[in-house]
């Protein structure tokens, strides 16, 4: 069980400081943060937590999966590695000489 954990499904006015409030009660949060769309500043319904053992971690998943808050039904679990991502040079666009 790892102790980072994905929180989805979060109503789009939470804040990185109300999902901490929100994982307190289950041990100690080591850090929060509600993700945002880098052009828009605005959140995209989703966040990460990391706590600080893995007994926090599973207590956590097991009181807020499913759980409404915000007048929505969140997905608490524990967090995929992020998957590796490409240079990004743009879409098959090749060099013409």
């Amino acid at each position: 069980m790892g102790k980072k954990l994905y929180v989805g499904n979060l109503s789009f006015d939470t804040s990185s400081s109300d999902l901490e409030q929100l994982m307190t009660p289950y041990g100690e949060v080591v850090s929060a943060e509600v993700i945002q769309d880098r052009s828009t500043g605005q959140s995209k319904g989703f966040g990460f937590v990391e706590m600080n053992s893995d007994s926090s971690a599973q207590a956590a998943i097991s009181a807020l999966n499913g759980q409404q808050h915000g007048g929505r039904a969140l997905t608490v679990n524990e967090a995929k590695p992020r998957a590796p991502r490409s240079g990004g040079h743009g879409g098959g666009h090749r060099d013409r000489y």
